[in-house]
């Protein structure tokens, strides 16, 4: 008889994967061989991945000089021109080296910090056409043009670190996700400075230990929310300076906060003029020649991750965020679209789906490396994968055959909100379907859950309290106000988010506002609206009036969020469904030994309805969404411990639109 060979980890706990055996260990013994080239050449994937410290302007103190590197390897000729020599196309010329590496060296007063720079690059194409350096750390955008630049930022006085921080402290992640220029109040793009300022201090009484940060790599087009990148090494300049940035994070550290980057490495802007589409003239240097390059859904190209230099460009994308800026991970968008030649444009019936010819195993061995990267610089770090395909082994370590992400993101979950909300009354809610929904996610692969994000908000759509309240918010949220589609909406939010954060992952995440039922949706400035503002900023004013409901939803979710790190109910095991009760809309289950008694009747309220929970101790109430500062009718009684009775029963009064925790 045959003798098997030695079944990868993720194989031995899914046996179902064991017919995709092969394919597993053909991409374990891929990623193995890579890592052995890469250390034989390089000496560590570390120095390997330290691509951006040999190419782009650096002044070197020891050789008293400045050197400027490009890789364009079928370009004609390369040259450096800038305010330094008034946009000279002929004045310094870069030489040709080996690799398709172009080199030149200036003295050490040739160049300044924030002087203007761009490379002039003759095309194979015969192409002439001026160009951002690929590494450039810094692009700044000329207020009456609109043309990018890019800028030497050498600043006399460096940006001295305060605080140290260690990643590997957040054991479950509560993320708060945010965008710098949308995160004040005015109608105009905020800063850095400001979001560490003012928007950090809400961030931590609100509970949440993670920021992670939008829209931070450079990109023209504001509307693109971020995901349209240009200049991949350089901090969005319309947010502040390098130095600003450094400030937000060291500040976020000082608080206790891990900051993560939502890093784009699935495609990048096709603009030429300021990014790497058509760099070199040859079509085909950063991105896949014809087709290929150009992704059909995104209206933007698709990086070449078979390209040695390639590969390389973005694994020093990752060293240079965590080093320079001292990131404490990444939200890699778009996996789904990396993962597979279709970018996941399809159905995923069965495990073959993952492992056939559809898989990008380029793309995958790139994501393997790094993670393998950001494992060995910053032990800890979170990194989180948008994907929607379910890819097995994703969030599993590269030793046990995965891919090596800490958590994937739990996308169904704020769809079928949506598809809830949209098409059924609550009353008509199945409750097994919801359960099954909220729970649904691989075995051993840590999931962060989310009711709603940015992409739930953005302009045609709606944040959950606006879908739950629409146009009643504007006239109807005053506390004085009694008002049946508020107090409805308001109820439901509050359940919606404890559903989702209790039962649906490892780790949760909120958009910024949507703690506090942000109202309408997001709309950046742009030609279709007058490049308004109004939509593209954060009515905190809303939640600091003490009139208004704002205030009894962010405070549901302080505590919501608060109780759940004292449990450490995401670090537990999975939840236990007790009990669904279809004729009342109750649901029941428990997990970190605290009991969830979901009440979603629009009308039925229960006195002495009978739990029976595995932990048999007195129970204590310790969150109840219908107290009076939540918004509530006070209907419960919390002076008083819950016995078990003497048949093992918890009995309690549930409450119609409730949520109660007992532990």
């Amino acid at each position: 008889m045959e003798e098997k060979p030695n079944l990868p980890v993720i194989v031995q706990n899914d046996p179902w994967l064991e017919p995709q055996t092969e394919a597993i260990l053909h991409r374990t013994r891929r990623f193995g061989e890579a890592l052995a080239e890469i250390r034989e050449k390089s000496g560590s994937l570390l120095a390997y991945a330290g691509g951006h410290r040999f190419s782009g302007i650096h002044f070197k103190p020891a050789d008293k000089q400045w050197l400027v590197r490009e890789w364009a390897p079928e370009a004609k000729a390369v040259s450096l021109i800038g305010d330094f020599n008034n946009w000279d196309r002929e004045a310094n010329p870069l030489e040709r080296k080996d690799g398709g590496i172009w080199e030149l060296k200036l003295a050490p007063d040739a160049l300044a910090h924030g002087e203007k720079v761009k490379l002039h690059i003759h095309g194979a194409d015969d192409s002439r056409r001026d160009r951002l350096p690929a590494t450039i750390t810094r692009a700044v955008q000329d207020p009456a043009t609109h043309d990018y630049s890019g800028q030497i930022w050498s600043p006399p006085e460096p940006y001295v670190w305060k605080n140290n921080f260690d990643p590997s402290v957040i054991k479950a992640p509560f993320i708060y996700e945010s965008h710098t220029g949308m995160a004040g109040e005015e109608p105009r793009a905020h800063t850095y400075r400001e979001f560490a300022d003012n928007i950090l201090p809400r961030v931590h009484k609100a509970g949440y230990n993670t920021v992670q940060l939008m829209a931070v790599q450079e990109h023209p087009y504001y509307g693109s929310f971020g995901y349209h990148v240009s200049s991949f090494f350089a901090a969005c300049s319309r947010f502040g300076t390098p130095e600003d940035l450094k400030y937000l994070v060291d500040t976020a550290h000082g608080m206790g906060i891990a900051m993560i980057l939502d890093v784009v490495h699935s495609h990048a802007v096709k603009n030429m003029s300021e990014g790497l589409n058509d760099f070199d003239g040859s079509g085909h240097q950063y991105f896949h020649a014809g087709e290929k390059g150009d992704h059909p859904q995104w209206d933007s190209k698709c990086f070449d991750y078979g390209r040695p230099e390639v590969k390389q460009f973005l694994l020093s994308n990752v060293r240079y965020w965590l080093e320079e800026y001292r990131f404490d991970g990444f939200r890699f968008d778009g996996i789904t679209s990396m993962l597979y030649h279709s970018h996941g444009n399809r159905a995923f019936g069965s495990y073959d789906d993952y492992f056939g010819d559809d898989a990008d195993e380029e793309a995958i061995l790139y994501l393997k490396l790094a993670n393998e990267l950001i494992s060995e610089i910053k032990p800890g770090a979170i990194v989180v994968a948008e994907d929607m395909s379910g890819m097995p082994g994703l969030c599993r370590p590269n030793s046990e055959g995965g891919i090596g992400f800490t958590h994937r993101l739990a996308m169904g979950i704020p769809d079928h909100w949506i598809k809830l909300l949209k098409h059924s009354r609550d009353e008509d809610w199945n409750l097994d379907e919801l359960w099954d929904t909220i729970t649904n996610r691989r075995h051993g692969e840590a999931t962060i859950a989310y009711a709603e994000s940015h992409d739930q908000a953005l302009v045609g759509d709606k944040t959950l309290a606006f879908r739950l309240m629409d146009k009643e918010m504007y006239w109807h949220m005053d506390k004085d106000d009694k008002h049946p589609v508020i107090e409805r909406g308001i109820a439901l939010h509050k359940i919606i988010r404890l559903l989702t954060l209790a039962f649906g992952g490892e780790g949760w995440l909120s958009f910024m506002g949507n703690e506090f039922g942000h109202p309408e949706w997001l709309d950046f400035p742009r030609e279709g609206n007058g490049w308004s503002y109004h939509y593209c900023r954060r009515q905190w004013s809303l939640v600091d009036n003490p009139d208004l409901k704002f205030q009894w939803l962010a405070e549901w979710d302080r505590d919501l969020v608060n109780l759940a790190k004292e449990r450490n109910l995401l670090q537990s095991a999975p939840a236990q469904l007790l009990h669904v009760d279809h004729e009342n809309k109750i649901l029941i289950a428990e997990r970190a030994n605290l009991i969830f008694v979901i009440n979603l009747s629009p009308d039925k309220s229960i006195p002495g309805y009978g739990i029976a929970p595995h932990n048999k101790a007195t129970h204590k109430l310790l969150l109840d969404s219908d107290e009076a500062k939540f918004g509530g009718h006070a209907r419960i009684d919390h002076s008083s411990d819950y016995p078990i009775d003497e048949n093992g029963q918890l009995k309690i009064y549930s409450t119609s639109r409730t949520a109660l925790v007992f532990g």
